[in-house]
């Protein structure tokens, strides 16, 4: 087993080891890892008996307890237990009744208590004011029932342990769409809650023209008002300049690629956008440690990337979220259906900033964005393959015959095999950095774990440092003080530019990056473009229309210091407009 690190350690004893009925911890690390990767191999029992759920518990344990591939947290707190809800994302329907409405409230309070994160988007409720025939009342609208669903999730904290996180969408079109833009500019509303405008190409064209744009009633399709479609997106980018919220989905990018439009349309995605989703469906997650794949003759020697290892892993991996779906309970028959119909998978990677500076690549290059994308699609391609193998051993999902994939004359298990998620928690655990973002900071503090504070030093200064003769403490104290390399008078450019941390990388080649992934995932990319204190709502706005033309089908900015209960902070005590340079908050990487 791999060598945890103390907030390893300690995140792993506040959250996913299981304890008695007295609250006491009766298990170790080693033994988590023992569980999660029995319970999932029985998933190989109807399709190659108890040979191959030998084999998949071996290979399943070895991958999560030499930490280069780890599942979403549900998997990792339920696998073995009595619960037994093992995905991350789930999208509900809001439909305009009250017992609809109700009926998904429900739902998502279920679901938010066994661990997972839900999204939903709000478009089809009449907008507040309108007449209610029924009752000859009227209408509350959608930020209000999302204030309703907000106060539910305060009081959950997901599966006794973390705080429950939703997604909101409203449509741009719809008649409230300027409350719902402004509804967290008051600092206190919707704090559950992530926000993102789904925006259309029609509504991105007439930006770009400087032309009017029609609100619609979501129930008759009629036009009910216009506005200035410019102005209606500047007021989107000063909300997000001031709060974080709300992001954008790209919704005609999304179901453009949606496999299985004879379903319907995706209108939502989960907490973290990384997977759009149907109503109903839920989707379970997993990410591979790019710092783990690496291979170094010697300390002297250069270091390159394993590529038979990674493809080793992706296939394993692939086979290993398939069998979450066998052996997972669902909170409802509904989720059932869709989770077995479509088999969505999502896997990914986290560690991508260790990886880049383990090769002496910095972030902020050509060559970066390069590797990106070369990376990301051969583990789509062993994705692929591996998926297709499942569907030779085990069928097709039930949907296929309907699907994208079938006209395509891909058969495969699965509807979708890849995402890009946050791994704010299993990064922790992996001792890696985060996702596919660069280094938040060199020396930060994280408020996690219900109030508690870790203090974060990035061990691959010290030991890059030492490789080059450096003098480290005094490295290591300017990164204390400060969060960065940035006037630090004992290093070069070429060793700065490598530690490179967030808000020292243009907001460009963060969009960059998220691209090249994003050309060779399924799903979508959970990135947030971090942007220093003093950057104004116009570059925001470029940024939103950058994402749109580059094919994301999302994006999330944050300026550093424009929330008061970030996550990621900077050493001692720094203020956001003394450091607005160093270091970032992924808002929406916080909750999951």
């Amino acid at each position: 087993m791999s060598v945890l690190t103390d907030n390893a350690v300690r995140v792993l004893q506040a959250r996913y080891l299981q304890r008695d009925e007295s609250g006491k911890i009766v298990e170790t690390p080693d033994q988590l890892f023992e569980r999660v990767a029995a319970s999932i191999a029985r998933g190989e029992e109807p399709y190659r008996g108890r040979s191959g759920v030998k084999e998949a518990a071996t290979e399943f344990r070895t991958m999560l307890s030499e930490l280069t591939f780890l599942p979403n947290s549900p998997t990792l707190m339920n696998a073995g237990t009595r619960l037994g809800q093992l995905s991350a994302c789930f999208v509900l329907p809001v439909h305009d009744s009250m017992a609809d409405i109700f009926d998904s409230l429900k739902l998502a309070a279920l679901i938010q208590q066994s661990g997972g994160g839900v999204g939903f988007s709000f478009s089809e409720l009449r907008p507040a004011g309108d007449r209610v025939a029924s009752t000859g009342g009227t209408a509350a609208g959608p930020v209000s029932f999302m204030k309703v669903f907000d106060a539910a999730t305060e009081n959950i904290r997901q599966g006794g342990k973390r705080r429950g996180a939703n997604m909101g969408v409203l449509r741009v079109d719809h008649p409230d769409i300027e409350r719902f833009i402004d509804v967290k500019r008051d600092g206190t509303s919707l704090r559950n809650f992530n926000l993102s405008v789904g925006a259309t190409d029609t509504f991105l064209q007439a930006v770009q023209q400087q032309a009017p744009f029609p609100l619609v009633h979501p129930s008759t399709g009629k036009q009910v008002s216009v506005r200035s479609a410019s102005q209606l997106f500047s007021r989107i980018a000063h909300a997000a300049w001031e709060t974080g919220d709300p992001g954008m989905l790209f919704l005609d990018t999304i179901n453009a690629a949606n496999p299985t439009p004879d379903l319907g349309s995706i209108e939502a995605t989960n907490p973290c956008g990384e997977v759009p989703l149907l109503p109903y469906e839920a989707c379970n997650l997993g990410s591979i440690h790019l710092g783990r794949m690496i291979r170094q003759t010697s300390p002297d020697e250069p270091a390159e990337l394993d590529w038979e290892r990674l493809a080793r892993v992706t296939r394993w991996a692939i086979r290993f979220l398939d069998d979450v779906i066998e052996v997972s309970r669902f909170p409802d028959p509904r989720i059932e259906q869709m989770v077995r119909g479509n088999r969505k998978l999502g896997l990914g990677v986290m560690g991508l900033a260790e990886l880049l500076i383990r090769l002496e690549i910095p972030y902020q290059s050509d060559e970066a964005v390069t590797l990106s994308e070369r990376l990301m699609q051969f583990i789509a391609q062993h994705a692929d393959q591996a998926s297709r193998e499942l569907a030779d051993e085990r069928g097709v999902f039930p949907n296929w015959p309907h699907s994208r994939l079938a006209a395509e004359g891909n058969r495969r298990r699965n509807a979708t095999c890849t995402s890009i998620a946050p791994t704010g928690t299993i990064g922790i655990i992996a001792g890696t950095s985060p996702s596919i973002e660069p280094l938040f900071a060199l020396a930060y503090r994280r408020h996690a774990l219900q109030g508690e504070t870790l203090v974060e030093l990035n061990p691959l200064l010290a030991g890059v440092a030492r490789q080059r003769r450096l003098p480290v403490d005094r490295i290591l104290e300017h990164v204390r003080q400060h969060g960065s390399l940035e006037d630090c008078p004992v290093v070069d450019d070429r060793f700065r530019n490598l530690f490179r941390t967030a808000l020292e990388i243009d907001p460009h080649h963060h969009l960059r990056i998220q691209a090249a992934f994003q050309r060779h995932v399924d799903n979508a990319v959970s990135k947030t473009i971090n942007l220093p204190h003093d950057t104004s709502a116009e570059t925001i706005a470029e940024i939103y229309l950058q994402a749109w033309k580059l094919g994301l089908k999302g994006v999330t900015v944050y300026r550093y210091g424009s929330r008061e209960d970030q996550v990621l902070e900077l050493g001692v005590g720094e203020t956001a407009v003394e450091h607005e340079h160093l270091a970032h908050c992924d808002p929406h990487a916080c909750k999951l």
